[in-house]
């Protein structure tokens, strides 16, 4: 749905409310009487739908969203005016969804996106210009990354075919095929990459030796994984409700999360905090779980109060309309931020384990990052916009738009002063954000 709701009317003449003038009737003024209704839809919900078939979407944020995007249409004319760019280059070599970005960490100046196109691309931040294309995938990339080093970068496509390319000779170094891949992650220290599957098992290579080891988990999808900052030990969650904490070295479970102390839907992101000692959870269940590394268990559980009156039985689309789909630590205040589907971003107090703030947005949210040395947190969500909040007191300090369509990943270079993201309308983006408070 969101696929196209940037295009929501770019053609006044289609759909339907729309009136035909015949012979020498003229319009005289157009008066605006409050808020386009539901009758004011500018696309077929149908067509949208059928862009869309990769990305959940929260049932019911539509008409909100709808209002937005049809008052910017009118202000801006709606007769070939631009719309709102903010972004400094756009990368626009992919010819599908772009699903995912990683920035290098060594120099902060090449980007990889991997998109539904089945192509990956290395380019220059600072331009746009491709470096190289990591040929070879036959299915959608989903996963990219470089090694901590910058050394090397990975991509990974949907089927389960990995490969390693090297940054400096441009040339493909190693390559593996495992099951349907879910997520794939750098060693923070070496050049080791850890990836999940849906057959419930993490795999660890050495690169670009291709050493291997494997970590079995339930028989359901590992859907989310992590290297914890000590390099030694990676937190998974499955699809199940699980989480288990693996000791790399010795392959073993150090431990399992499941049953009551569990979610009891699939997890959809976990995170660690800097020094590695506590966890967060997320799940389609709504929760999420504070997780003590050292004895792997739940500290506590941050649940969200769903505005949706839940149906008898829980059986609604309603109740399920809700999830958590991305959070993270803060690393100079003992804070987490939570993201929902419903648009709410929620920032938790460690110390209280308490609500600190609801921040809301028009659509669902689709990741969030912090700034590594303040408490500036980032989203990217449904409606395209990437928005910096202040997560002291709750306030949005900036917002950059610039996509047609739902942003589907970003990421933030070290000194956060700049975004690049990627997007359903086919572009990845680079956005300056440089605050004058610095």
């Amino acid at each position: 749905r969101g696929g196209a709701r940037g295009q929501a009317g770019m053609e006044p003449a289609e759909g339907p409310g729309v009136v035909d003038f015949h012979g020498d009737e003229e319009i005289i003024e157009v008066v605006e009487l409050g808020p386009p209704g539901p009758a004011l839809t500018f696309a077929p919900a149908d067509d949208l739908a059928d862009e869309m078939e990769d990305v959940d979407f929260d049932e019911g944020g539509e008409e909100p969203d709808a209002e937005v995007w049809e008052t910017e249409d009118e202000e801006a004319g709606g007769d070939g005016m631009e719309p709102q760019d903010d972004s400094e280059v756009t990368f626009s070599l992919h010819s599908a969804s772009v699903f995912c970005v990683s920035l290098d960490p060594k120099t902060n100046t090449l980007a990889v996106t991997g998109g539904e196109d089945d192509k990956a691309f290395v380019w220059r931040v600072s331009d746009g210009e491709l470096l190289f294309e990591c040929t070879g995938h036959k299915d959608s990339v989903t996963c990219v990354g470089f090694s901590h080093d910058s050394m090397f970068v990975a991509t990974g496509d949907m089927s389960g075919l990995i490969k390693v390319w090297r940054v400096d000779a441009k040339e493909e170094v190693w390559s593996f095929e495992v099951g349907d891949l879910e997520w794939m992650e750098w060693h923070p220290q070496a050049h080791v990459l850890l990836a999940g599957t849906a057959d419930g098992n993490s795999w660890m290579w050495k690169i670009p030796s291709g050493d291997c080891k494997t970590f079995q988990g339930p028989a359901c999808p590992a859907t989310c994984g992590r290297i914890l900052p000590d390099g030694k030990r990676a937190v998974v969650g499955y699809e199940d409700g699980t989480m288990r904490i693996w000791d790399l070295k010795q392959g073993t479970s150090l431990h399992v999360l499941k049953g009551q102390d569990g979610h009891q839907d699939p997890l959809t992101c976990l995170a660690s905090n800097q020094d590695g000692s506590l966890i967060l959870t997320g799940s389609v269940d709504c929760n999420a779980k504070l997780i003590s590394c050292a004895t792997g268990k739940v500290v506590c559980v941050f649940k969200m109060e769903s505005t949706a009156p839940k149906a008898p039985g829980g059986e609604s689309e309603e109740a399920e309309s809700n999830s958590v789909e991305t959070l993270g630590f803060c690393n100079v205040m003992p804070l987490a931020a939570v993201g929902y589907l419903d648009g709410t971003l929620a920032i938790y107090d460690l110390l209280t384990q308490s609500l600190r703030h609801k921040c809301q947005h028009e659509s669902g949210i689709v990741q969030l990052l912090w700034e590594e040395s303040s408490a500036v947190v980032y989203t990217c969500s449904l409606d395209g916009a990437v928005r910096l909040w202040d997560a002291r007191s709750g306030k949005m300090i900036s917002e950059y738009r610039g996509h047609s369509a739902e942003i589907l990943d970003f990421a933030v270079n070290k000194d956060a002063s700049i975004v690049v993201t990627t997007s359903g309308d086919h572009q990845a983006k680079v956005f300056c954000v440089q605050r004058p408070d610095r």
